[in-house]
């Protein structure tokens, strides 16, 4: 009875997210994007900027980003017009197209790398043969995002996915890509 008496109580665990926002953070706006990009050109960021127009072109979620290889977008020694990945999440492919940017800055990053089909396009600390981390990938983002002025904890990774989706919306008031109805 006296140890239940003096006994002190457990501390109270602090949540994770406490005092983070949370929900769906928003795309970025056409001049943040210009921003970005000029920013990573002007500072020779060749890895970045490749990455950054790659993951605004292909929609894709940021797994699926630091999961491309060489081959997916650049078989024959040059970046293609189209390329198709097939998500992690879903197991469904994806194809998208690639703009003349995003195109020049995977090819200027290929020549400044020596990348050859087989391996992966962006590859970390972890080594050569081992893919970025999609950690190592958000610190990228709230890196970019941060250096034009941004608050990183508004914007994430997701942000990049949802920008170009967004773009072609606000531009053509259609959705970029239709889902055809299941029967069944």
């Amino acid at each position: 009875m006296q140890d239940q008496v003096n006994a002190t109580p457990a501390p109270k665990r602090v949540p994770w997210n406490k005092g983070k926002l949370t929900g769906a953070k928003p795309p970025l706006r056409p001049k943040h994007v210009w921003s970005i990009r000029t920013k990573l050109q002007i500072e020779g960021r060749a890895r970045d900027l490749a990455m950054f127009n790659l993951a605004i072109d292909s929609k894709l979620r940021g797994c699926d980003v630091v999961a491309i290889r060489v081959e997916d977008v650049a078989a024959g020694g040059y970046t293609a017009d189209r390329a198709t990945v097939r998500q992690k999440k879903t197991g469904r492919p994806v194809r998208f197209e690639l703009s003349d940017q995003t195109r020049q800055a995977i090819d200027d990053y290929l020549k400044a790398t020596g990348k050859r089909p087989g391996e992966f396009l962006f590859t970390g600390h972890r080594g050569a043969n081992r893919s970025m981390t999609t950690r190592q990938y958000a610190r990228l983002v709230s890196e970019w995002i941060g250096s034009v002025g941004l608050d990183p904890r508004l914007f994430g990774t997701h942000s990049l996915r949802r920008t170009k989706a967004t773009l072609i919306y606000r531009r053509t008031g259609k959705q970029s890509y239709r889902r055809t109805p299941t029967t069944g």
